[in-house]
């Protein structure tokens, strides 16, 4: 049986597995996709908003070429450190149950079983988007993540958001010559856009190369239109593309069927001790990163997230009972 398991390998599961060999726990991390699978998802080329020192794990220097590292320099980071590290990792091996209790549980995935005496969940929040809750949001023409811009060259694209998300991808589609309308619910940009954004889209508003709808929601998808309810009242305007910049939360189906309750307060933040352990109501089993604060997703980073690690794994040291002897 080993120490504990982690589930999910992004930045803050791998500095849990660092953290665990460093206290000589017998540690297995499984992850339902690739290494840093979320990553995996970031737009081409996509620059971190921190600089390199505060994305470091397990001590390991993350040496970049520019001020920023971008999203291929932390893939390769990330990978380099498993490496080095040898952690024993499972990828693209989704986690379906967890039976027992602290001391004894089993770890069901779609391939295999494994035992183990505690499990850390980190499992991030990037895998579920915010619905917008209108008809026709389920065509094909709807995304919720942004790649890259040459898919909307020259076809007309909704960008449905105020954030740092919707601002670049507005950007970048602009520059690539698509004709691009923002759709904000709010009255402005959201007060969060990075500064070096904010002027460069604000201008583009106000010379007109990109149009934008204040207090403004989207009614209803078509296939060539998009409906929307704006402050003089109901407009259409064609529409090609709409990508949903609307944010992402937590997989909360995941964590109930692990026996983690949620508070009733405005995040849906699952239980846990935030000041000190990070272990939930479920004894022996520990929340990580970012799915910390719910659908507060601005709260933990990989940044602050990656310190549970070493709390988590001193109180697993701490409190795990030797093994009893066979004989």
């Amino acid at each position: 049986m080993r120490d504990v398991i982690i589930i999910g390998a992004g930045p803050v599961g791998l500095a849990c597995g660092v953290e665990a060999k460093r206290r000589d726990l017998d540690a297995l991390l499984i992850e339902k996709g690739a290494l840093c699978n979320s990553f995996i998802g970031y737009p081409t080329r996509m620059e971190f908003f921190s600089t390199p020192g505060p994305l470091e794990i397990g001590g390991h220097p993350f040496p970049t070429r520019d001020y920023k590292p971008r999203r291929e320099e932390a893939l390769d980071y990330y990978r380099r450190v498993a490496t080095t590290e040898d952690l024993n990792l499972r990828l693209y091996e989704p986690m379906t149950d967890l039976r027992g209790q602290d001391g004894h549980y089993t770890v069901v995935t779609e391939n295999d079983t494994y035992e183990a005496r505690k499990v850390v969940v980190a499992t991030g929040f990037y895998d579920v988007p915010n619905q917008m809750g209108v008809p026709g949001e389920d065509r094909d023409k709807v995304r919720h993540y942004f790649k890259e811009p040459f898919p909307y060259a020259l076809t007309d694209v909704a960008i449905v958001g105020g954030a740092n998300s919707a601002v670049k991808a507005a950007l970048n589609c602009y520059r690539h010559e698509a004709n691009v309308t923002m759709v904000v619910r709010d009255s402005a940009l959201d007060d969060g856009v990075k500064y070096w954004l904010r002027p460069d889209v604000e201008n583009r508003i106000d010379e007109g190369s990109i149009d934008a709808y204040f207090d403004t929601t989207v009614s209803a998808i078509e296939s060539d239109t998009l409906h929307l309810d704006t402050p003089d009242g109901p407009q259409t305007i064609d529409n090609d593309f709409v990508l949903a910049m609307t944010g992402y939360r937590p997989n909360y189906d995941f964590l109930e069927r692990l026996g983690i309750a949620i508070r009733n307060d405005e995040a849906r933040t699952p239980v846990h001790d935030e000041e000190g352990t990070f272990e939930t109501n479920r004894d022996g089993l520990y929340l990580a990163g970012t799915i910390c604060g719910g659908c507060d997703t601005s709260r933990w980073f990989i940044e602050n997230g990656r310190v549970h690690a070493e709390k988590i794994t001193d109180h697993i040291a701490a409190t795990l009972d030797p093994e009893p002897a066979v004989v």
